[in-house]
C-alpha cells in the first residue's frame, strides 16, 4: 500500500491547537482518529484567510512538500468574511480566486484537491432562529468546485442542520462555552460561538472522514472509527513550544526566505 498524506490547508476552525489553549479544538487536529494507513498533516492556521495562507508562504510550503497521490483538503471562510486587515476577499471574485490557488496547485503536483465549506458559527438570534454569518461564502465554494470539477465536503450545510436541530442550549456543548473555573487555561470562563471544544471537532473530523469515504477520495481501509463513540479525552495537545516551532517552520517560497533573511539580522 503507497503511503498516502493527507494535508489540510485553513483557518482557525481547522487548526490544531496547543495544550495552553485546551479545550479548544479545530476539526483537523482530530481528523486522524478517523483515518488510519494515511497521515493527516494539519498545516491550517488560526487567523488565516485563503488570501494570507497564500501571502504568508502557507501554500508555498504544502506544495514543496507534497506528493502525487496526496490529498489537500482546503476550508477557509472565517476570516475571508471579515474586513479591514488585508485578509478579506469577495465570495465570488478573490475568494475563488485564491482557492483556484489551492486546487490548480495540488492537481500540478499530482495531488487531489478537496473543497471543504466553513463550519457554521453558532449564531442565534432571540427566537432560537440561526443565523448564517457566513452568507455567500459556502454557496462560493460550491459553484468553484462544480465548475473546476473538484469533490466538496459540504460541512457547512451539514453543521447548519445540526446546530439547528440542536439548538441554543445544546449547542453550548459543542464550542468554547466555559463556566469560571472550568478550564485551567481559560480561568474567567468563555463564551466563543465560533471555536469547538473537542466534542464538536470530533463530530465535525468524522463528517469530513466520512463524506471522503463515501465519495471515494480514498478507499474504505483508510477509514476507522466512523460510527465509534470517541470521547473527548482522545483528543492531543501539543506542547506549546514544539507547536510554536512547528507552525514557524510550515512556510515556504518567499515568505520562508524572507524569515531567514530576518532572522540573520
Amino acid at each position: 500500500m503507497r503511503h498516502v498524506r493527507v494535508f489540510v490547508a485553513g483557518d482557525s476552525s481547522v487548526t490544531s491547537r496547543p495544550r495552553s489553549m485546551a479545550p479548544m479544538t479545530g476539526w483537523g487536529q482530530v481528523l486522524q482518529i478517523f483515518i488510519q494507513n494515511a497521515e493527516v498533516v494539519n498545516a491550517a492556521r488560526a487567523g488565516a484567510s485563503s488570501r494570507s495562507f497564500v501571502e504568508r508562504g502557507r501554500l508555498d510550503w504544502i506544495l514543496e512538500n507534497i506528493a502525487p497521490g496526496d490529498l489537500l483538503l482546503v476550508s477557509f471562510g472565517l476570516i475571508d468574511m471579515k474586513p479591514g486587515d488585508g485578509r478579506f476577499t469577495e465570495p465570488f471574485g478573490d475568494y475563488q480566486w485564491y482557492l483556484r490557488k489551492y486546487v490548480l496547485g495540488a492537481r500540478a503536483r499530482g495531488a487531489h484537491p478537496v473543497l471543504v465549506t466553513s463550519q457554521a458559527s453558532r449564531s442565534f438570534d432571540d427566537h432560537g432562529n440561526l443565523r448564517r454569518p457566513l452568507g455567500l461564502y459556502p454557496m462560493a465554494v460550491r459553484e468553484l468546485a462544480v465548475r473546476l470539477a473538484v469533490p466538496v465536503v459540504d460541512l457547512n450545510e451539514w453543521t447548519v442542520n445540526w446546530w439547528r436541530q440542536a439548538g441554543p442550549a445544546a449547542t453550548k456543548a459543542l464550542f468554547l462555552h466555559l463556566e469560571p473555573g472550568e478550564e485551567g487555561n481559560f480561568l474567567d470562563g468563555m463564551a466563543d460561538n465560533t471555536h469547538m471544544r473537542g466534542r464538536g471537532a470530533l463530530e465535525c473530523a468524522r463528517f469530513v472522514a466520512g463524506e471522503m469515504c463515501a465519495q471515494g477520495l480514498l478507499t474504505p481501509d483508510f477509514f476507522r472509527n466512523l460510527d465509534a463513540n470517541i470521547p473527548e479525552s482522545a483528543v492531543e495537545y501539543l506542547d506549546d513550544h514544539f507547536f510554536d516551532q512547528m507552525m514557524k517552520s510550515r512556510t515556504g517560497g518567499r515568505a520562508a526566505s524572507t524569515q531567514m533573511s530576518e532572522a540573520l539580522l
